[in-house]
């Protein structure tokens, strides 16, 4: 299928297409090809060549086969099955994703380094994440420097303006699960601050880490996957956005074809940015609609549900 997808568009050369195929695909799980590749007794190719063959392909990849395998928009029966797993499976109704920021680290850029340096210590770029259910992923924005919060590249985000836009048009009933450094929204749900143990407060901020796992564990195998992510690549920002959103794509692609997973490597620890998050927020309308549903949620999380959606 991927031969598919590149062939009618890779000029002429002498190295057949599947070869040049093969070499990308083994750079994306490798992260590097100067021994994975380069020396590889099926691909044997010097590194000035795999280079260029490179280049081409992540951008025929990135052009044809991104659109057609990330998509944000859900068909009717998606939208259902995932409210009826997170209903069944974690006790919280009209649940359609979960959204979450991941570092891929970067070899220090040539313009405004100093942008990219995160608060873990190290160059990177923050890739805005989101997944359904079947930890297919529907949303990828990577476009941002270590240095931005998950908050502030969600609202600047294309998927923000698309869940602004069905909320304003009257669209109710369907939620995001974000950690606490995401703005609270009425479709973006995200924990309480500190709740009392006992409380129902704490018992939804339990239902709510159990559901939002998904997007940790579709992060875990998008990085055992494609090594490239978890490795510093000797690139700059731009090279590096149109590597995440391939293997992005690749990660749906292997998905759908039922692809045995890997096993999932450890991500980074999420640390309590909660207020930064509040900072960013700055439509106090909807922080307040989200608020009370937030709030009236627990316990009984159906009804609730069924009267917000009259």
């Amino acid at each position: 299928m991927l031969l598919n997808v590149i062939e009618p568009h890779i000029k002429g050369t002498s190295i057949p297409t599947a070869l040049q195929m093969a070499a990308t695909l083994r750079f994306l799980a490798e992260g590097g090809f100067k021994k994975a590749v380069g020396k590889d007794s099926y691909i044997a190719m010097g590194r000035s060549t795999i280079a260029k063959v490179l280049k081409q392909v992540l951008r025929i990849l990135e052009k044809y086969l991104c659109p057609r395998w990330i998509k944000l928009r859900m068909a009717e029966n998606e939208v259902t099955q995932s409210k009826q797993n997170f209903q069944q499976n974690f006790g919280i109704p009209a649940v359609i994703g979960c959204i979450d920021g991941t570092h891929i680290p970067i070899t220090k850029p040539h313009i405004d380094h100093s942008v990219f340096y995160n608060r873990k210590g190290y160059f990177s770029m923050n890739a805005l994440i989101i997944c359904d259910y079947k930890m297919v992923i529907r949303a990828v924005d990577a476009r941002h420097p270590g240095s931005c919060y998950d908050a502030m590249i969600w609202s600047v985000s294309r998927a923000n303006d698309h869940f602004q836009r069905r909320y304003g048009s009257g669209e109710r009933g369907s939620w995001l699960l974000g950690d606490g450094g995401y703005p609270i929204q009425p479709f973006l749900l995200t924990p309480f601050r500190s709740p009392q143990l006992g409380t129902e407060e704490h018992t939804f901020n339990r239902k709510h880490s159990s559901g939002r796992n998904i997007i940790e564990r579709t992060i875990g195998v998008l990085k055992s996957r494609f090594r490239c992510l978890a490795r510093t690549l000797q690139y700059q920002p731009q090279k590096l956005i149109q590597i995440t959103n391939v293997c992005c794509a690749l990660h749906n692609v292997w998905k759908h074809y039922n692809v045995q997973d890997t096993v999932e490597i450890n991500v980074e620890n999420v640390e309590d940015v909660s207020a930064i998050a509040e900072e960013v927020s700055n439509d106090t309308t909807l922080n307040r609609e989200a608020v009370i549903i937030r709030k009236i949620l627990p316990p009984d999380f159906t009804e609730i549900l069924e009267n917000l959606m009259k």
